[in-house]
Formats: structure tokens, sequence, C-alpha cells
């Protein structure tokens, strides 16, 4: 399964030249039966060049272009993303879902892509619409309703590929790599010249009409007709039973304070690297070297890194970051925090790189809606990310819901997965995750810590436990590290930033001296409980390298905007070692083979 997602991403995002900057491997049992695959593309474009999906103007044409229309994709959405799949994936049903796999060409895609940017800079294309789920049916109801009149369309004009289709069938193909687009009559010449030169099959199937129907014919029969707005917006709405699951408090209860927790140098050096040789943090370059990360040459960040950066303009440096975070198991034992924490993370990991978070899209990913209790994560959830998004002062600008992600009985954890874009006004001045670019960095710790733990993958790789509540959420501090970072960034202050996630401190502290090759000397602040330190997953944290002429002005930086900011460290880069004072020292040989070999392990 991994090798065929990992492939399947590859081959595409590779094909379309597409760099490939960042994203999130996750392993839990509980997707075995339903493997999840979100995926984010992010496109810029100047303001004025913005297209929208919309038909207006009476008389105007519809043209569909691109791939023709087969049986691949029938009831993508109605299968599917709209039903559970038997324990053993046997029988007459599993094989009906087969054929709602989509077969994707990325040859066709870029043609297709390259296509269309030519139509809009001719100035061509009045609406347009990407045919996605349920196919032309939906791609028609939208840009109707999203228009003033109404449409005709001729199914029995689209280009098929599979013989014996019925009206049905071509109506809800989600076969891709197609277009739907509003064409002015005096520009269809034109319009289907372009397409000729790209080689993208063209075809006008209807136009827009006055009033407000949209009628589809079939060889000359109606097979629908209906005000548009029905389909696209007036649908029925399921209003579920929603009821917090039974089990929800014994979970809660069932708290990591009774584990045992290692207490000696020796014992702390043994769970670093237990943790570093789990699935859950082990090195992803496995993957991620599978992908072409700096395709078209404008990538500045995308191994090693928090967030992916690109260039977007040359000459001014301006460049967007990007994340996507998620948490099954913090959301399992509270949705609302856990969509939060998701959240939290990925903003904070467009912050480490001295970007502004700007935006927010999201893929939330459930079990059946039929079982109230699901109902229940799903709407906690969902409010958990509107009063964050609220908090942090940026807009959710899309998304989308996969429900029925359940094997029989037994569901996914809720998975809300969230991306977060920013923007950087020089990427120049992004700040990496290695440690080494100056000279004898000091190492300091943004943020406070806590004795947090359930949920964790400590208690998971060490007891295989999961229970208790997730660590609490400051909205705020996260706004007030965002802007520290960018402060820090812009004025030199900080050399290198990494966000503390799964794993804690010291999982942050090796990937950054791995990633800079460089070895370095931890010293935790005096007072402290060691193991609560290296591991404790408190979100609301970043490890800075700070030059060390810089540490006064950066120092007081923090105290001014009341950022809790401790010393825990220097960079020493004429050592291999990384040195944890008074409790362990551990090789950066050691600590990259134990990374490195685990996913070669499983699936080389």
């Amino acid at each position: 399964m991994v090798d065929g997602v990992v492939r399947g991403i590859g081959g595409y995002g590779n094909s379309l030249g597409l760099p490939n900057i960042g994203g999130e491997t996750v392993f839990d049992p509980c997707y075995a039966g339903n493997p999840l695959v979100n995926a984010l593309c992010v496109g810029v474009l100047r303001q004025e060049d913005l297209h929208l999906a919309f038909a207006s103007g009476a008389g105007n044409k519809i043209i569909l272009f691109g791939a023709r229309t087969g049986l691949d994709g029938i009831g993508g959405v109605s299968v599917l993303a709209s039903d559970t799949f038997s324990a053993d994936g046997a029988g007459a049903a599993a094989r009906k879902k087969l054929p709602s796999v989509q077969v994707g060409d990325p040859f066709t895609e870029k043609v297709l892509i390259e296509c269309c940017l030519e139509l809009y800079a001719g100035g061509l294309v009045i609406g347009i619409q990407d045919l996605g789920g349920a196919g032309l049916a939906c791609a028609t109801s939208e840009l109707a309703s999203a228009g003033d009149g109404g449409m005709t369309i001729r199914l029995d004009a689209m280009p098929l590929r599979a013989k014996d289709m019925t009206s049905a069938e071509v109506l809800c193909s989600e076969s891709q790599e197609r277009m739907c687009a509003v064409v002015a009559p005096e520009n269809v010449d034109a319009f289907m010249a372009v397409c000729r030169k790209w080689e993208v099959l063209a075809t006008v199937i209807g136009e827009v009409t006055d009033g407000d129907r949209l009628r589809i014919s079939w060889h000359g029969q109606t097979v629908v007709d209906v005000p548009p707005r029905t389909v696209a917006h007036e649908g029925p709405v399921y209003h579920r039973p929603v009821a917090r699951p039974e089990w929800q408090d014994a979970l809660n209860a069932d708290t990591s304070a009774a584990l045992p927790r290692p207490a000696t140098g020796d014992e702390l050096r043994a769970t670093l690297l237990a943790l570093l040789g789990s699935p859950h943090l082990c090195s992803r370059a496995f993957i991620t070297e599978q992908y072409d990360r700096y395709v078209r040459g404008n990538t500045v960040l995308a191994e090693h890194a928090d967030g992916g950066v690109l260039r977007i303009d040359e000459s001014t440096g301006r460049g967007i970051a990007v994340s996507t975070d998620a948490s099954g198991r913090y959301t399992l034992l509270d949705p609302y925090t856990g969509a939060q924490l998701a959240l939290a993370e990925a903003y904070r990991n467009v912050a480490v790189t001295g970007a502004t978070p700007v935006a927010v899209t999201d893929c939330l990913n459930f079990g059946s809606p039929e079982d109230p209790g699901v109902m229940w994560q799903f709407a906690q959830a969902v409010r958990g990310l509107a009063d964050g998004c609220a908090a942090l002062g940026i807009p959710v600008t899309g998304g989308n819901v996969s429900f029925y992600n359940q094997t029989g009985s037994t569901a996914i954890m809720p998975t809300p997965v969230v991306g977060v874009l920013g923007v950087i006004d020089d990427v120049n001045r992004r700040l990496p995750t290695a440690l080494g670019r100056e000279p004898g960095e000091m190492l300091m710790l943004l943020g406070e810590t806590h004795d947090e733990f359930d949920g964790s993958v400590w208690a998971q790789v060490t007891a295989d436990h999961l229970g208790g509540l997730p660590p609490r959420v400051d909205l705020a501090r996260e706004r007030l590290l965002a802007e520290v970072l960018r402060s820090a960034s812009r004025d030199d202050l900080v050399s290198a930033a990494h966000d503390l996630s799964e794993g804690g401190l010291a999982q942050a502290v090796v990937e950054a001296a791995l990633a800079g090759e460089t070895g370095c000397r931890i010293v935790l602040p005096e007072g402290t409980d060691p193991f609560v330190m290296l591991f404790s997953e408190s979100a609301g944290r970043v490890l800075v390298a700070v030059p060390r002429t810089e540490e006064s002005r950066f120092r007081a930086m923090c105290e001014a905007r009341g950022l809790p900011a401790v010393r825990i460290g220097v960079v020493d880069q004429a050592s291999e070692v990384i040195e944890f004072h008074g409790l362990f020292t551990v090789s950066l040989a050691e600590l990259r083979q134990t990374s490195e070999a685990v996913l070669p392990r499983f699936f080389g």
C-alpha cells in the first residue's frame, strides 16, 4: 500500500513538473483498512487573472475540453466516499466499488493546464469549472447556479471512451483531466484553435439560456430539467443524531500518569533511540527522495524543513510557505482540542520559516456519519477549527470532508488534516531547520514545557497506550510566536528554527542537528525534570539557533513581548555527537542509522 501511494503521488507530480515541498506520513493500525491520502496543491496568479466558475450571458457556448469521458470514476462520490467496506473486501459489493477509482493521466493533465493558461491569456474564457466529484452533473449545476441564467446540455455530444454508456453514467462519470468552459460565440473558433494547438479534445455541448432551468438531453430526450440551485446549493440537509460516545469518559480517565518513566541517563538515551527508530518519528527520506522537490528551480526549502518554501517572484524574492499537519491520536482524545492542535502545528510550521500565515484549508476525515459518536467528533472538530481560525485571524479558503472511512464497525481515528499557507517577503531570509549556519550558535527554547504525555508518541511507542487528554492549546501564544519569528527573521536575529511537536525537544534537537550535520551540547535548565523537558509534547514551542552576537538582542525582544525564552545549549560544529549534559551522549552516526533504516526495512 505504501509503495503504491508513494509511486502514485510521485509519478503524477513528477510528470506534471510540480515540486513536492512537504507533507506528513502517519502510520496507525486504524488506517490499515482505510488508508488516507490527502493532497494539497497550491497555485499562484495575479489577482486580475482570476477566473471564476459561473455561466452568464444567454447564447454563450458551453465547451467541454480535455480527456474523453469513460466509466472510470462512476460513483466515486456516491460509492467510495459514502459507504463502508466489508472487513474482508470480498464479494459482489466490493467488486462494484472497483470501477469507482478514477484513472489519472498526468501528461494529459499537463497539456490541459498549459492549454487553459493560453486560453486565459487570450481572454477567451468567461467562466470555467473543472469536472470533479459527480462529474458533469456537478459542474453544470454549479456553473449555472453561480450565473444569471439557465443552461442546456446535450450529453450525446460528449466524446466517450467507452461503448454503451447510459445517460446517468455519462452525466456522473468522474473521469479525470476534464474542464467545462463558458465561451462567447465569437470566441469559439479561437478557443478551438488553441485546443487544437495543444492537441486537447474540445466539443461544444450546450449553451447558456435565459430563465432558471438546467436542461440536459440524451439523444433528443430530456433527462434533467431542474432549477440549477436545487442541485448545487439546495439539496437535502441531513440532521444526523449527535451524541458523545459512551466510551469517551473512560478513554479520558485512562491517563499516562501511571506509565513507568525513564529516570537514568541510559534509560533516557534508550527512550530517544526507541522513539527515533519507530515508524512514527523515523526519517521520511525513503519517501521524499522519490519525489522531485526542486523541479522548476524555485524550491527554497523542502528537505528537513517544517514548512516548504517556494520562490514566487525572482525580482523581489517574495515566496510562499506551506505546511500540512494532523493528529488523529489527539483528536480521538478530544476532537475540539485535537483539531486546534493540528491547526496550531501547521500554523507554527509556516511561522518557523519566517513567513506570515495567511490562509487555511482542511480535509476532514471521519468514520460513518450514521454513527452519532462520529457525528459528535465531527461537530466538535469543526467547531475547534472555526474557533481556532478566528483566534489566529486567518480565513479558511477551502477544504473537503471525507466520511465513511471505516471497515465494518471499525472507524479510523478522527483525522482533520490542516494545511496552512504563508507569505514571506524575501525567501533569502527564510529560516531553515538545520543547525550550524553560524559559528557557535546558541540554542534557545521558546515557549513553556509542561508535563503533557497523554496521546504522545512516547506513550504509544513504549507502552502502546492511548488515553487521557491532549496537550493544552494557547492560540494567543501561537500568534505571538509567529510575530517573534517573523521579526527575528527580518532582523537576522535567528539563524535556524524548528517547531516542537511529536517526540518533544529531544526529537527536535536530533532532527535539526542531523539536518545541519553538526553536533551540539544541550544543558537543561536547573531544577527541571529531564524526562519532561526532553519528551513532553506541549504545544506552542520552538527551538531556535541564535548567532552568539545577537543573543542579547533576541532575549530582549522576547522579554519585551512576553515570550518565555531559555538558553538550552550551544552548537558545536567541530563535534559529531549530541551531548545531553550530565545525562548521556549519542553520535550523529548512530542517530542517522537508527532513523534512516526503518522505512527501507519495512518497504525497501
